[in-house]
């Protein structure tokens, strides 16, 4: 019985949708805001306080995004920023900078 039931979670688990992943070339669209601070493709910020955002993972910077908009991360500059923007928002936006090289390395 235990492992009809293990069985049937594993299968069900591997059917789920994977969680959609947003458009890289709305991203850039969106992302005009986002040069201003973070720079061109988001590689190079104007000043060490703000974060690298090219190269980093999709799924971290559409949670920050969400944070930002939801309060539970704090930031005056971004809450007013992302206060328009939607989810789907989050997801182009996130695809975007998760494609840009990036400046960021790890060490072998």
């Amino acid at each position: 019985m235990n492992r009809i039931m293990a069985a049937t979670a594993l299968a069900l688990a591997c059917s789920a949708a994977p969680a959609m992943a947003g458009d890289a070339a709305l991203g850039e669209e969106k992302a005009v805001t986002c040069i201003a601070c973070h720079g061109e493709g988001g590689a190079k910020p104007i000043s060490p306080q703000y974060p690298i955002l090219a190269g980093q993972y999709a799924d971290y910077l559409e949670q920050a995004l969400l944070q930002y908009k939801s309060g539970s991360r704090k930031n005056m500059i971004m809450a007013g920023i992302v206060a328009s923007l939607t989810e789907e928002d989050f997801k182009n936006l996130a695809a975007y900078f998760a494609a840009q090289d990036s400046p960021l390395a790890t060490v072998d």
